[in-house]
């Protein structure tokens, strides 16, 4: 089969697919393809494996006839218009799980750099600001026995939830669209409706896909709802928070800060306010990025391929309607 994938992913998933004897080709480049380019690729070839951030779209779909199986190197897929896969019989995969602990230890880094203010420290030495101890300056805030919030209590909540608990004895509540019972047992999380989540939150991390429900859903209401001591986290999708409102939020000090990971839109503009205030710790969409997990989720993507090659259903399948 003719298999595509639309920027280098570890050689691990590509090994496994030449192994299984199909032709594999890559877009190797930095530059996305553009819509026309996408499609141009896609009636050429019998799957795609998705290594970036490309967008799938209805025309996509509607103009690549043989297209067997879509397979995203992600958890995310608001970049795939799911209902357009559907309607052309599209089964679509992603790799969930083998990230969890990955982007959870990046959104407990992110909670720790923010309450020490670290990423401005070390910007004060860089610009040969450390001019010794001052027992008033650079004071951050800790975190033992605070109350974390978790929006969207799924894997990767739950490894952060479960880090923080070990860690610093944190109390945990969460927002959800439904209960999670294991975290309730384990970790002793606390059930509550949004407006609590806000109110009561020391550190509220986002862990949510982004949909239409949830796009923008931290706002400036929100974040006035929130303690002017709270620091926002969010390593789930940019589009989750609206930025403006956010750097308005903290100049007013109305939250006490932020730690992104994920921004809208990526890459950020490097003259973005954000970057230059000190209670804010900004990553360029790291959570996933070790070696180790790369190549599982490489491997995990090309699975889903084969599985699909095979006739068979794909194990992580987003739209598993298509089946029926």
């Amino acid at each position: 089969m003719k298999i595509f994938i639309t920027k280098r992913i570890p050689q691990k998933g590509i090994d496994l697919l030449q192994a299984a004897g199909h032709q594999v080709t890559i877009h190797d480049s930095s530059i996305p393809l553009s819509p026309s380019e996408l499609i141009q690729a896609g009636q050429q070839c019998d799957y795609v494996l998705n290594g970036g951030m490309q967008r799938f779209d209805v025309d996509f779909f509607k103009n690549c006839p043989n297209l067997k199986a879509l397979s995203l190197m992600s958890v995310g897929y608001d970049n795939v218009d799911v209902s357009a896969a559907t309607q052309y019989r599209i089964p679509v995969s992603n790799t969930p799980g083998v990230l969890s602990g990955a982007t959870a230890d990046v959104a407990f880094l992110l909670m720790l750099a923010v309450s020490r203010k670290a990423f401005f420290n070390h910007k004060q030495i860089l610009r040969g600001q450390w001019k010794g101890f001052d027992p008033t300056a650079h004071l951050g805030i800790e975190l033992n026995n605070k109350t974390l919030g978790i929006y969207g209590l799924g894997r990767i909540g739950f490894e952060f939830a479960r880090k923080a608990r070990a860690a610093y004895n944190m109390e945990i509540i969460y927002y959800n669209r439904g209960r999670n019972a294991e975290a309730e047992q384990v970790l002793g999380a606390r059930y509550v409706n949004f407006d609590d989540l806000l109110t009561q939150s020391d550190v509220l991390s986002i862990h949510a896909a982004l949909t239409a429900e949830t796009a923008n859903r931290f706002n400036q209401d929100t974040f006035k709802r929130m303690k002017n001591t709270a620091i926002l986290v969010n390593t789930a999708r940019g589009g989750l928070v609206k930025e403006e409102d956010l750097a308005k939020a903290l100049l007013e000090g109305e939250l006490w800060g932020a730690g992104l990971d994920v921004t809208n839109p990526e890459p950020m503009a490097a003259d973005n306010p954000l970057l230059n205030l000190e209670n804010v710790c900004i990553l360029p969409h790291i959570g996933s990025a070790t070696v180790e997990t790369r190549d599982n989720m490489a491997l995990m993507a090309a699975s889903n391929l084969l599985a699909a090659i095979r006739g068979e259903k794909m194990p992580q399948t987003i739209n598993p309607e298509v089946y029926t």
